[in-house]
């Protein structure tokens, strides 16, 4: 690694050379050395970390520069047959403003006919206050006995508020992710609506309520696909790390908080125990506890563990090996998902030839422990990355030859990272049960998105009581 056009790697070489013929050091300075050495390599090594070779967000980058696009013989604008989203006149406008022509105006001496109307239309919207009185009439016989009309169903107290506003209330706390105050400064400035911040709580604790059937359904269909993308983030919850867990695939996310990261907290929701179809994830260990399911790796890590590889430690195979997996990951792309038998075999024979010439250039560490020392030996990361790729072969290349395992985890990723926006607006959770309810509520936002149905006609469903079309035969 260079930094300011001085080759780290290459001086701290020639100052361990040079410290090991140095005789006449004192060890307690000897030792002194070696720690400072050590701290730079720590220190030299994050400093070389960026999106591109870990974990690391982009938004993390210093100095990033934005990826210039190849140029193209084609227009600038929109291409042909690309559908547009011009604004266009409707048949049934909701009002209708005649002009007539002064005729004072018009040229005198002229008979003029009644030719038809030029039309133009305005697109606007009217935030109002709708409120609506029932007045149930009451009757009384000649006893005095008294007979009222029934109220519609849901309609139990002298004021309330109706089911469309709630809607809209959660829609903005949980799919916009608007705080408390905001919506409630919303609704009081633009609606002149007087909401408190515990009444946009109780709101969202009613839909979690409500989607108590729709959340069992969801993880039904999780257990019964064929394939689930697993992960986890951390979250903050009273200013205590907790857990977010996502299981999801095409059609159906289901998020859960929990305390603690590892099987206790993914046996606690019962998917993936019961699951087994093809699991997706990043290689965290507690997935391999899982054996009644295949395992899918993602490769989008490996491509940036190959990339700090051959960056950070100079590995000519990890460069090889990222270039082998974008190339199997094209053709398969090109082969409509899923690769014939002679393709995958000669792929595979390359696989193994290039983790062979892996083994040479970057070996294990030699088997020689100190005295009473027990377990597995360090391994540098280049060397784990190697091992994995050998010892996980058939979960590095599983997308070769299924065509319904894709080349990453990034469905997965996806899923849950509208919960690090959340957290950066916020900045926590106040309950665990305001966890839930976030969890509850944007899992079905983003199933019902999946299925082609739009968040607010999502969040309305709710609170009529009604569950979405695609769960018919489901439920």
């Amino acid at each position: 690694m260079k930094l300011d056009g001085i080759d780290i790697d290459t001086t701290l070489k020639e100052l361990e050379l040079t410290l090991a013929q140095e005789k006449e050091l004192s060890p307690a300075l000897r030792s002194m050395i070696g720690v400072l050495i050590l701290i730079v390599k720590l220190l030299t090594n994050r400093i070389g970390l960026n999106s591109s070779n870990s974990s690391k967000p982009p938004s993390g980058d210093l100095n990033r520069k934005k990826k210039t696009r190849k140029a193209s013989n084609k227009k600038a604008g929109g291409q042909k047959n690309h559908p547009g989203t011009t604004l266009k006149q409707i048949d049934d406008p909701d009002e209708i403003a005649t002009i007539q022509i002064d005729r004072r105006s018009l040229p005198k001496g002229h008979d003029y006919q009644d030719a038809g109307f030029e039309s133009r239309q305005v697109f606007d919207i009217e935030i109002t206050r709708m409120v609506t009185e029932y007045q149930a009439q009451v009757l009384v016989d000649e006893n005095g006995k008294r007979f009222k009309a029934p109220f519609p169903e849901g309609v139990t107290k002298a004021v309330q508020y109706g089911g469309g506003l709630k809607a809209h209330a959660v829609y903005m706390s949980q799919y916009q992710l608007l705080p408390y105050n905001r919506i409630q400064e919303y609704f009081g400035e633009q609606l002149n609506i007087s909401l408190s911040q515990g009444t946009i709580f109780n709101f969202n604790k009613d839909a979690f309520k409500r989607l108590a059937v729709f959340n069992e359904i969801t993880k039904e269909a999780l257990i019964t696909s064929n394939r689930v993308h697993a992960d986890e983030t951390g979250i903050n919850i009273n200013g205590k790390g907790h857990w977010l867990h996502c299981a999801s695939n095409d059609l159906w996310t289901d998020f859960y908080p929990h305390k603690k990261r590892g099987c206790e907290a993914m046996d606690s929701r019962g998917i993936l125990p019961q699951f087994k179809g093809v699991l997706c994830h990043d290689h965290w260990k507690p997935y391999y506890r899982y054996q009644d399911c295949l395992h899918a790796l993602c490769n989008a890590h490996h491509l940036r563990e190959l990339t700090r590889a051959h960056e950070q430690d100079n590995q000519v195979w990890a460069e090889k090996m990222k270039g082998l997996l974008e190339e199997i990951n094209k053709t398969v792309i090109n082969a409509n998902n899923s690769l014939n038998e002679v393709e995958t075999k000669k792929y595979l024979r390359r696989y193994r030839k290039l983790l062979r010439q892996a083994e040479i250039e970057c070996p294990p560490p030699e088997e020689v422990r100190e005295k009473g020392q027990r377990g597995r030996l360090k391994r540098s990361k280049a060397r784990n990355l190697l091992e994995r790729l050998i010892n996980y072969e058939s979960d590095v290349l599983r997308f070769m030859d299924d065509p319904d395992v894709p080349f990453t985890n990034n469905l997965g990723e996806r899923d849950i990272r509208m919960t690090k926006v959340q957290q950066k607006i916020s900045g926590c959770f106040r309950s665990m049960e305001g966890a839930e309810i976030f969890c509850r509520v944007r899992g079905y936002l983003s199933t019902c998105r999946k299925h082609g149905v739009s968040s607010s006609h999502a969040m309305n469903l709710i609170f009529e009581g009604k569950l979405p079309n695609f769960v018919d035969g489901l439920s």
